[in-house]
This record gives structure tokens, sequence and C-alpha cells, in this order.
């Protein structure tokens, strides 16, 4: 059970049904109150049009056993000031809701006005002094009450009209007439019998509808699940989930998990690589140095230590740099600390042979010091490995950008390598015969260092014809 309820189909479907319960609940419980509030209302215009006809007959002198009381099997009391019956429907057997429980008058037929009845009175026994009537004048207000009576062996419910009359000889008069709520009982209660019946094939049609619509809908979501189980389970990242044919959010879904895929996929790709060609990169000079103090510990005097030292500082070298790629990679975030790049360019420059720089007073940018160092290191290096003769570094500010270009005299990057050349240990077929043990990490080094600082760092062609690599920074 717990199971069911926690797919999102199960829960849609309870969830829709209870609203629409709720909504049909409510919905009943208004008709059914309007509806008895309406048929209640008529009965009680009926009982107060019986009411005012024996008011009238009775204001025009009609005696008391002369009175029509019998009309539709309906109950009729009237009542003296003093709460005496004085007339009743003749086969009243049995009355309530009226304040008077009597059935049979109680003075005799046609009996004059009793001089306990005497003086102004309402029709409950109380007198109204502010309220009193004039001979013959019928009360305009008019009081309804909730009751039973038995008529002829007949029990029912009744909806009662109170009006009071004023009578010569006979004081003021309270006329008490019923009508009956059977018809508005068995409308009700019909009503309630169809809503009863009616609301729970409702629900079930709505509940139905729901749960295929719902599974439907999820169920090209069920198809990502699947697959991305199977992806997981062959640790295929070549495989992708299906991508429904509509244009809502579960297609939406299904190609942003395929980019993530396709991301991840390039990753570990990325990952195999860079594993691969690190290892061969150590490879190299771990074995030659091995060799070295191999043949360095059989004969002392053949140990080449200059080529020893060399391949150490190499190895130096390329561990800093992958333990740093490494940093990036992890997402290492750089510090917020603003200092002058012209400065630092300045620095990184100076002491270099054929080297020139061109630098405004200040241009200052936010960032990680060292890193951003190491990057303008790793383009001066570049630029004197491939130039003839001069090396040129320009520091400028542009708008919301500092700019800092570095130009060489060589042969320039063809422009179908302008990208590759910032991939990790990629060494073009002309700067490899040039490389003085660099392992084709200085540059991409130097473009993930530019990303992480909000920037970016492109290659194009020289004024001098040799390559022109342009970093842009944000300015503080």
């Amino acid at each position: 059970m717990r199971r069911a309820l926690g797919s999102v189909r199960a829960r849609a479907t309870l969830g829709a049904t209870v609203v629409v319960a709720v909504a049909l609940v409510a919905a009943g419980t208004a008709v059914l109150l309007s509806l008895w509030s309406n048929l209640s209302g008529q009965a009680g215009t009926q009982a107060e049009r019986t009411a005012r006809a024996v008011a009238a007959d009775l204001a025009a002198g009609t005696p008391y056993d002369k009175l029509s009381l019998d009309a539709d099997d309906r109950p009729v009391q009237v009542v003296d000031a003093s709460g005496r019956l004085v007339a009743a429907s003749e086969d009243l057997e049995r009355i309530s809701g009226t304040g008077v429980a009597a059935v049979r008058p109680q003075v005799p037929a046609g009996n004059a006005r009793d001089d306990e009845g005497s003086g102004d009175g309402s029709g409950d026994g109380s007198d109204d002094d502010d309220g009193a009537l004039s001979p013959g004048e019928i009360d305009e207000d008019v009081s309804f009450s909730d009751g039973s009576a038995t008529v002829d062996g007949d029990e029912a419910d009744y909806r009662f009209a109170a009006v009071r009359v004023e009578v010569d000889d006979k004081g003021t008069l309270t006329v008490h007439a019923g009508a009956p709520l059977s018809a508005e009982q068995s409308a009700v209660s019909t009503a309630l019998t169809v809503m009863l019946i009616g609301f729970p094939l409702l629900l079930g049609v709505v509940a139905g509808v729901t749960w295929l619509v719902t599974r439907r809908a999820l169920r090209p979501v069920e198809g990502i699940r699947a697959e991305m189980a199977a992806i997981t389970a062959s640790e295929d990242l070549a495989r992708r989930v299906p991508v429904p044919d509509t244009h809502d959010e579960v297609a939406r879904l299904a190609r942003t998990t395929n980019e993530t895929l396709a991301a991840l996929e390039t990753s570990v790709e990325r990952q195999r690589r860079f594993v691969a060609d690190a290892s061969h990169e150590l490879r190299s000079p771990i074995a030659s140095l091995r060799t070295q103090l191999e043949v360095g510990s059989a004969h002392p005097e053949l140990l080449d230590v200059e080529g020893a030292v060399e391949d150490t500082v190499r190895l130096q070298r390329l561990a800093a740099d992958l333990l740093l790629l490494a940093r990036l990679d992890a997402g290492e975030r750089p510090a917020d600390a603003r200092f002058d790049l012209a400065e630092l360019v300045r620095e990184q420059a100076d002491g270099r042979a054929g080297v020139t720089t061109e630098t405004e007073a200040v241009v200052e940018v936010a960032g990680s010091r060292t890193q951003l160092g190491r990057l303008v290191a790793n383009l001066l290096d570049n630029a004197q490995r491939h130039a003839r003769s001069a090396v040129t570094v320009s520091v400028r500010r542009e708008g919301a950008r500092a700019v800092v270009e570095v130009a060489d005299d060589g042969d320039g990057v063809p422009p179908e390598d302008r990208e590759r050349v910032f991939e990790r240990f990629v060494r073009l077929d002309a700067a490899r015969s040039r490389d003085d043990g660099g392992a084709g990490l200085g540059l991409a080094i130097a473009r993930d260092v530019a990303v992480r600082h909000g920037g970016t760092l492109t290659v194009r062609e020289a004024t001098a014809g040799g390559a022109l690599f342009e970093l842009r920074l944000p300015v503080t």
C-alpha cells in the first residue's frame, strides 16, 4: 500500500479524487440547503394564505362553528387573547409547534367574548399595547414555526403560520394554520438519494480518468528512468534516453538529460585522455632519471648529474602543472584579491631576453595573483619558444575589460589549430621540434585560469606575422 501511494500517478489520482469529493460535498450541501429553504418558503406561503383566509372570515363576523377549517386537510387553530382554543379543524387529533397543544375548542361554538379574554392581547396570551389592532383589522406581520400534527389519523410535519386579527366582541384572536412539508421532504430525500448514488460514480470516473491520463503522461518518464538505469548498469555514457515527440516538460527533461550525459561523456573521455597522456609524459622523465641513477650507481664516473637535474626539474614542473590542473578541474575558486595587472605583467617580463612591454599605469583586476602570474608566464614562455627575435607584451583597459596581448614574430598558429593549441598535451608539429621539454600543458593551464577568472583567452595572427595571444579579464 505504501509503495502504491508512493507513485506520482497514485498521488495525483488520490489528490484529484479528494478535491472533487470535497467540491461535490460542498456543492451538494449547498443545493440541499437551498432546495429545503425554497420549498419551506413555499409551504410557509401556503400556510400564511390559509391563516389569512380564516382571519378574514373572523374579521367579517363569521361564527366559530361556521368557519371553513378543514380545507385540504390542513390543521388550523384559532386561539383567543387568553390562549384558549376557540376553534380548530374537526379532524385534528394532535398538534405541536404552535404553542397550543389543545385540539378541541374550550368554549361553546359561537360563544360571545369571555371576560377573561377581554382587552387587547396577542395570540400567545400576553398583552401588547404597542401591537393593538383596530376592530376588523388583520395584522400584517406573520410568524412561522415548524411542528407536527395528526389529522384524521395521518401524522405529518407542518410549517405553521400565525396571524393575528381583531374581532368585535371577541378581542384579539390568533389563527394558526399549517401547510404539510411532505412534498419538501420528499424532494430533498430524492435529491439526497441521487447525490449518494451519483457522487460515488462520478468520483470513480474522475479517479479512472486521472489514473489513465497520468499514466499516459508519465509513460515517457518511465522510459527515461529505465534507460538511465541501463546506462548506470552498463556504464555506457554514449547511450541516450528517448525524447518524446512532444513539447512539454517531459520532452525538455529528456533533452536536458541527454545534454548532461553528453557533457559527462565528454568529461570522462577528457579525464581518461588526460590520465593516459599524463602517464605517458611522466614515464619519459622517470625512466630517464632511473636509467641515469642506475648507471651512476654502477659507474659513478659515468653519472650525468646535469641531465639528472634537468629530468628532475622537468618532472617537478610536470607534477606542478598536473596538480594545478587538478585543482582547476575540481572547481577551486580563485582568491578575491585586487591587484595591478600591469605591474604583474612587468614583473613576469622583467629579465626575459627579447621581451618588450607596453603597459598603462594601473589596470586593476581581482583574482588569484599567483594563478594569473602563472598564466602570463606560460604565455611568455610559449612566445619565446616560437619567436624569431622579439616578443611584445601590452596591457590596457577597454571599457570594463583588462586586455593583455602577447605577440611574437614567429611562424604563428594555423587557423585550423587555434583552438586545438589550448587542449592538454597538444604540441603542434612545428612546435614539437622547437620544444625544449614542454609537455603541452602551458596553454591549457592558461585557458583554464582565464575561464576561472571570468575571462577569455584566444589566439590570432599578430601584425608581425606570428601568433598573438589575447587575454581579457573583468576589471574591478
